[in-house]
Formats: structure tokens, C-alpha cells, sequence
């Protein structure tokens, strides 16, 4: 079969290749699913940068890629959940990487039957993205009537977390720039920060949660704008000391900038590590059939345009996902 692999560390067009690999087979709880459609994310460009060497180490060459739309064409014998024809969606697991494929092979507890009114292109846009954000706002605790911050709304998390707060009935402020401003205030967000001309700083104060899709400076900031007593969760930020304790950090402390703003605000911090779960999937597929939330997609590549589509990624400008069409 095809597939899209990464054949060295480096710049994108430099490190990847079409190669013809063998097609992978079920083990016992695995679906084999054929590929429908994939969508690429940020840790994909991280990966091929060579960026995660010292946390998610891969062998070279590996097909890249982990969000995926699909056909059930053949299951392992202890899977009891799904039927060969089944249309489902996923985002994989780290040892099953390599959804820009003709097909892969997924443990049967990662996948969910996909969101019916939906397309492949629109199923495969959603896991990745959805999983972070419904994990980490749901880390959070999130309830009715709290005050969010979201940084990044037209970004593939920030999208998809906007519109999963307000279904919960939360009020959300949410930091885009000048351009994105109306798009992202048809996304539901009750107050739309423009980065450009406006100190969001000044304008959310003492929000309940803040979710940090940013890094950098803006994981410490966020302590600024929380209420005491109110939790912060990051994807990008540093790791917490339970977070550095499960990737086998054992003398890893927080930062001290960070631990002392956590102990002025008697506030929590949390990194959120998504993981896969095709219970949390099926959650989603609830809400996008409720129409509580739509996927959001900036473009949609063909295979034989893999390559551009993760240059695309990396230029930073798309607004909502971008997705590969298999077949």
C-alpha cells in the first residue's frame, strides 16, 4: 500500500516520501480500517522537525500522522464493537502512528462509529483536536455559567473548545487576531479578543478555567487573568510534576515562576496529555449529530498533495483543520 512516511528529522519537503509498505493486518482487538480521509495537527510537524525526539521516539522511516476516517475492513478476534463495513473515526495511538496510509490498524477501544451527518473529510478532522480540547475542559471540571478563557479560537483546538464550552453553557472569551474576528464570534464566543489591539489581560479577569493552547509566556500570564481558586490547563505549557512523573521525569519540579503563581492564586495547574479513547469519540459524535458542534476545515488536500497540506500546516495561518483525502 501507499503511504506518506518520515524518512529523516528535517524540513518538511526534505524529510518525507511516498513509499509502497506492506499493508498492516489485525491483531485480536484491532479494526483494520481503510482509509477514507486523515487530518494532520501541529505534533505531526513537531515530529517530522524532530522536535520530540526525547519524548516520542519513532523509528525511521514511520508513516505519519494520527487522525483518521475510515471503512471497517477486517477485525481482530476479540473484537465484539464493531462489524466489517462499520464507518468509523479515530485518532490512533502513539505505537499505531501513520494514518496518511491506504489503510492502518487501531485498537478497537480508540475508535468510534463516526458522527453520521457528517462527511469522511469533516469525521477526520475531529479527533485529535476534540479529544484535547473535551479533555482538558472536562479535566477542568467545566459547568454551567464558569468563565473560560480560550487562547487561539481559530486554531483546530481552540475551534472545537469554544464550541464544546458553550454547549456546556460556560461563558467564553477567546484571543484571535483582526482577520479571524467574525468567524470566530460565529463559533458562539461571547467575547472575542482581538491579540492585535487589545490586552486580553485587561478584558478577561478572574475567569473560572483558562486553557492555554499557546505556551510560552502565555502559561504564566494565565495566573493573571484566573480567579483564586481557579484551574489552568495547558497542551503546550510546561509539564506538572504528576505529567513529568508518568514520562519518567522523577526529579522534574515546575517551574518556580509557575509554582509561585499557582500558590499566590491558590490555583491549579494542569498539562493535559491527550489520550486516545473511542468512549470520549462517541461523545463527540452525540454532540456533532445534535448539532451542538461542526467540524471546522480550512482545507482539503488529495493524497498525492500530502506534502503541501503539512507546509500549509506549518505556515500557522490555517483556520480550522486541514485534511487529506485517501480515497
Amino acid at each position: 500500500m501507499k503511504a506518506l512516511q518520515i524518512i529523516k528529522y528535517g524540513e518538511i519537503r526534505d524529510s518525507l516520501a511516498f513509499n509502497e509498505i506492506g499493508k498492516p493486518t489485525a491483531q485480536a482487538n484491532d479494526v483494520l480500517i481503510e482509509v477514507k480521509a486523515a487530518a494532520i495537527n501541529p505534533i505531526d510537524k513537531s515530529i517530522i522537525l524532530g522536535n520530540l525526539q526525547g519524548m516520542l521516539a519513532i523509528p525511521i522511516p514511520s508513516t505519519s500522522a494520527y487522525d483518521v476516517s475510515g471503512v471497517v475492513v477486517e477485525k481482530g478476534d476479540k473484537v465484539s464493537n464493531f462489524e466489517i463495513g462499520d464507518l468509523v473515526y479515530s485518532r490512533v495511538p502513539q505505537e499505531q502512528m501513520g494514518t496518511l496510509a491506504e489503510f492502518v490498524a487501531v485498537t478497537s477501544t480508540a475508535v468510534s462509529k463516526k458522527p453520521g451527518n457528517i462527511s469522511f473529510e469533516e469525521a477526520a478532522s475531529l479527533p485529535l483536536a476534540g479529544l484535547t480540547a473535551l479533555q482538558s475542559l472536562e479535566y477542568a471540571a467545566i459547568k454551567e455559567n464558569d468563565r473560560v478563557l480560550i487562547h487561539a479560537g481559530s486554531g483546530g483546538v481552540g475551534s472545537f473548545a469554544i464550541q464544546y464550552a458553550k454547549a456546556k453553557g460556560a461563558y467564553v472569551y477567546t484571543t484571535t487576531s483582526t482577520s479571524n474576528i467574525e468567524w470566530v464570534k460565529k463559533l458562539g464566543a461571547d467575547r472575542v479578543i482581538d491579540y492585535k489591539t487589545e490586552d486580553y489581560k485587561s478584558i478577561a479577569k478572574d475567569v473560572d478555567i483558562v486553557f492555554d493552547t499557546l505556551g510560552q509566556n502565555y502559561s504564566l500570564e494565565s495566573f493573571e487573568v484566573v480567579k483564586q481558586g481557579g484551574i489552568v490547563v495547558s497542551v503546550v505549557g510546561p509539564l506538572d510534576e504528576a505529567s513529568a512523573k508518568m514520562f519518567g521525569m522523577a526529579d522534574y519540579k515546575l517551574p518556580e515562576e509557575l509554582a509561585k503563581a499557582c500558590s499566590d492564586k491558590d490555583a491549579v495547574y494542569k498539562f493535559i496529555f491527550m489520550h486516545p479513547n473511542g468512549a470520549h469519540l462517541n461523545e463527540i459524535k452525540s454532540m456533532i449529530e445534535d448539532e451542538k458542534i461542526k467540524p471546522i476545515i480550512d482545507k482539503v488536500y488529495p493524497f498525492s498533495e500530502s506534502i503541501d497540506a503539512l507546509t500549509h500546516l506549518a505556515s500557522g495561518r490555517a483556520k480550522g483543520k486541514i485534511v487529506v483525502k485517501i480515497s
